[in-house]
């Protein structure tokens, strides 16, 4: 792969980066905002219902934060093998990585095979 096509990548890397910090972000702050209401803090009774809806929100609020960390980890490994001068390389078995496959998954670390090795396991 081409130094231009790389740096092109790198700017696409760069933009979701700065679109997830911000997700994660916003899920800090949502979650600051709602852990009295969670916790029972409130000033008010609530329904048990609306005790039970507002605790399986916050859950689900987690689970995406914390998939947005996921993301955000895979996308700060990839600026770091570009910066190394190894994107592109699977990190498990050292073969190229399509170039089809980086312009869909510019994060991948995996080539295809390795991939689906991984997710058959």
């Amino acid at each position: 792969m081409n130094a231009t096509r790389i740096s092109a990548l790198e700017e696409v890397l760069l933009a979701e980066r700065e679109r997830v910090l911000a997700e994660i972000a916003e899920f800090e702050r949502e979650g600051q905002e709602t852990l009295s209401d969670v916790s029972g803090e409130n000033n008010y009774r609530d329904h048990m219902a609306d005790q039970g809806s507002a605790t399986f929100s916050r859950e689900l609020d987690m689970t995406l934060e914390e998939r947005a960390r996921e993301s955000l980890e895979q996308i700060e490994r990839a600026l770091a093998r570009i910066a190394e001068g190894t994107y592109g390389v699977c990190v498990r078995c050292g073969d190229r990585i399509p170039e089809a496959r980086l312009e869909a998954v510019p994060e991948a670390e995996l080539c295809i095979t390795c991939k689906e090795r991984e997710e058959s396991a």
